[in-house]
């Protein structure tokens, strides 16, 4: 076998590059799968309990050793148990792709984010605000990253456009679908009636309800953002990473959701709009200038025309 280089002891060839090559993506799925969820902080933990096991057992602590050796030794059943919740969404999104379907596995995975229309939030606060004032209940996801298709099936789908007339027949405490959340992505009401997972926080305020805590504990697994209007107060919250913002008002509710919306742009996109916003200021003042010498010329041709009439009028005289 013919091999690339050397490192040190090692011999590299094609198929240790392609094995590394695989192992990156598949951990990078791993990621993706997990991201926005505490399951992360615990994978990173429990990795961070491997390597201790081996620094350990490398400096030949033989007690530490064996008690470490032992916990590793039921690590994956350890695994399954931390991680179900994530290890259920991966088998789910599996076996829905060997089935026809309408979307492709590789897409799936591998599709680059497609350009969106930017989500307009003026008849999601307006609604907020008319929700607000009237004490009427109601639970808003946000999702950017995905459809949240797990959650959308427990609800009913509408796959339609936002508007605030929509989200208050929705919420209408006598409409069929006023319990429950909707669900929002790509600029799409995706589904309404929508079951959310509720925290398991003991920390929590007596004062908030089921409405809050189904938001805290979407947010805790999902990477999503919440709003929620209280049904007894009518205060409008924000919740994001397990955190809740309350009493907003209808400009904070705004900037929450933008900032949600904008906070993971891609670096090549901000390079791109700081171009832009860098051409647009050049133009302008180009612009200006162009602008106040074409007026310093008129000034001074309406000068000029007016000597002119003058020393005629003199002349004349």
């Amino acid at each position: 076998m013919t091999y690339l280089f050397y490192i040190g002891f090692l011999e590299v060839n094609w198929n240790d590059i392609f094995d590394i090559l695989l192992v990156t993506v598949l951990l990078y799925q791993v990621y993706k799968l997990m991201r926005g969820s505490v399951a992360l902080s615990i994978f990173f933990g429990f990795l961070t309990l491997y390597l201790f096991y081996l620094v350990v057992r490398a400096a030949q602590m033989e007690l530490l050793s064996t008690i470490l050796g032992q916990f590793m030794e039921v690590g994956v059943i350890a695994a399954i148990v931390l991680f179900q919740q994530e290890i259920r969404r991966f088998l789910l999104l599996l076996g829905k792709t060997t089935t026809i379907n309408r979307d492709n596995f590789f897409n799936t995975f591998w599709r680059k984010k497609e350009e969106t229309e930017k989500l307009n939030l003026t008849p999601i606060v307006d609604a907020a605000k008319s929700l607000s004032g009237s004490n009427t209940g109601a639970l808003i996801v946000f999702s950017k990253n995905s459809p949240l298709k797990f959650y959308a099936k427990s609800g009913d789908e509408i796959d339609a456009t936002v508007s605030k007339r929509l989200l208050l027949s929705i919420f209408n405490k006598y409409s069929p679908l006023h319990d429950g959340a909707v669900i929002i992505f790509e600029g799409k009401i995706k589904a309404a009636r929508c079951i959310l997972p509720v925290t398991e926080q003991e920390n929590l305020p007596a004062e908030l309800g089921l409405r809050h805590r189904a938001a805290v504990g979407m947010t805790e697994i999902t990477d999503s953002l919440v709003l929620v209007v209280s049904e007894e107060t009518g205060q409008m919250s924000i919740v994001v990473d397990g955190e809740i913002y309350r009493n907003l008002s209808t400009k904070e509710l705004r900037q929450r959701i933008n900032q949600y919306m904008l906070e993971e742009r891609d670096e090549e996109e901000f390079v791109i709009d700081q171009a832009k916003a860098e051409e647009k200021a050049f133009i302008q003042k180009k612009e200006k200038k162009l602008e106040k010498k074409d007026k310093k010329i008129k000034t001074d041709t309406k000068v000029k025309v007016e000597n002119d009439v003058e020393a005629e009028t003199t002349s004349s005289s």
